[in-house]
């Protein structure tokens, strides 16, 4: 591929998934699930969090069945385990403009990664969508075996990308794994909201980011 003169001083740009490729369907799924239950949706999803950790179903040393037994057995929720998870993966809705960004970081020559803490959900939403695709690389705790909260998972991140941690830049909306990611010493942005985003990244990439197509993907 031909690429354009480089427009970042930097090397690799980590993306997370939901949350900032994509709606956080993790979250809007759960409170949905909960909606439906007549349960209060800020414990639920803190609970739901909570469990996919402890089950071991995040980091692939658990099951999906497990991990909605687990759930079922705490709240009283009722619905089949596929129910459940279109709830959830329904709700992942791709967001053009960001990947429209990560096609221009990559044509100018930027290593672009996911690193996600998902579960084999990923997995089926790349079956729906192929974005996989756009990236170099995909990092998903469900296949490495460490989750985001774990602070080695951004240096072994790190190690496996052969890159200065200086020149790359994690894009994430949860401010812990932002946290970890700077102290393990990556650039981070916090996503909060498109346009604050594309004022942060004009910090390390200047330029004209606010011009991306909207039916890219």
């Amino acid at each position: 591929m031909d690429t354009e003169s480089a427009i970042c001083d930097l090397d690799v740009v980590l993306f997370d998934f939901g949350g900032v490729l994509a709606d956080e369907g993790f979250a809007n799924g759960l409170r949905a699930i909960a909606e439906s239950h007549g349960l209060d949706e800020t414990g639920f999803l803190n609970l739901a969090r909570d469990l996919i950790h402890s089950t071991g179903y995040i980091t692939g040393h658990g099951r999906e069945r497990t991990y909605w037994q687990a759930i079922r057995r705490a709240t009283g929720i009722t619905g089949d385990d596929t129910t459940l998870r279109n709830e959830i993966l329904s709700r992942f809705t791709l967001r053009p403009w960001m990947f429209a960004i990560v096609k221009r970081l990559r044509t100018s020559g930027i290593r672009v990664v996911i690193l996600s803490d998902q579960t084999n959900w990923l997995d089926e939403l790349n079956e729906l969508h192929r974005f996989f695709k756009d990236f170099n690389i995909v990092y998903n705790s469900y296949h490495l075996g460490k989750s985001k909260a774990d602070p080695t998972h951004f240096s072994d991140t790190i190690s496996n990308l052969k890159a200065p941690p200086g020149r790359m830049l994690f894009i994430d909306d949860d401010a812990g794994h932002c946290e970890r990611a700077r102290m393990a010493g990556m650039n981070a942005i916090r996503f909060a909201g498109r346009q604050q985003f594309l004022e942060d990244l004009s910090q390390y990439c200047p330029g004209d980011w606010a011009e991306q197509r909207q039916d890219t993907v």
